[in-house]
């Protein structure tokens, strides 16, 4: 059950490597969020039966999605969620297959809940330069404008292609953790 008094931070891990970059990054943001009081919470999109969005509008017509897997419940614990740290490696400049999936999914009536709602991006990626994050970084920070939603912060982490690689980049890891820690603390001057 959602505790009303604490703040609920979601992880959304969009990498199929599990225990990557990724996942790590996301890890410590949830870390810094945790130490400041929030109740965190992960999910790995990889994990999850998840269809691509038909574009049959089925949603609007009927309430329902015409797909009955896990992207229901997964809805309902962002819905439920204060913070969303979202995060996916840049694959063709993009973000993996997984994430795709899953931020087509947002096309139904539900994402009118997300407005308000609070976000950060972990992205890393091989290439050695933040250009190659620019699309990935492009899309959401539209469709979370779209949706009037707030990007607090964006952890790019280049050159990190390696499994684990990103444990030595202290920087960048520090980082996230420090953005965790902001966001309770943004979130908390915010629902005063």
């Amino acid at each position: 059950m959602v505790d009303p008094s604490k703040f609920h931070v979601l992880g959304i891990v969009g990498s199929p490597r599990q225990g990557g970059n990724t996942e790590i990054l996301v890890d410590e943001i949830l870390s810094g969020a945790e130490k400041n009081g929030a109740i965190i919470e992960k999910v790995i999109l990889n994990k999850l039966n998840i269809n691509p969005c038909q574009a049959c509008n089925s949603c609007y017509k009927t309430g329902k999605c015409m797909h009955n897997d896990d992207m229901i419940e997964l809805l309902m614990k962002m819905e439920h969620n204060d913070l969303w740290v979202l995060g996916t490696p840049i694959y063709w400049w993009g973000p993996t297959a997984q994430f795709k999936i899953f931020l087509d999914r947002w096309y139904c009536p539900q994402h009118k809940t997300f407005k308000g709602k609070y976000v950060i991006l972990a992205i890393p990626f091989e290439g050695g330069h933040s250009k190659y994050a620019r699309h990935t970084v492009g899309i959401l920070k539209d469709v979370l404008n779209y949706l009037s939603m707030e990007l607090l912060e964006t952890i790019l982490a280049p050159g990190v292609g390696n499994r684990g690689a990103i444990r030595e980049k202290e920087d960048i890891i520090k980082k996230a953790h420090n953005a965790g820690q902001k966001a309770i603390e943004t979130l908390k001057k915010v629902k005063k």
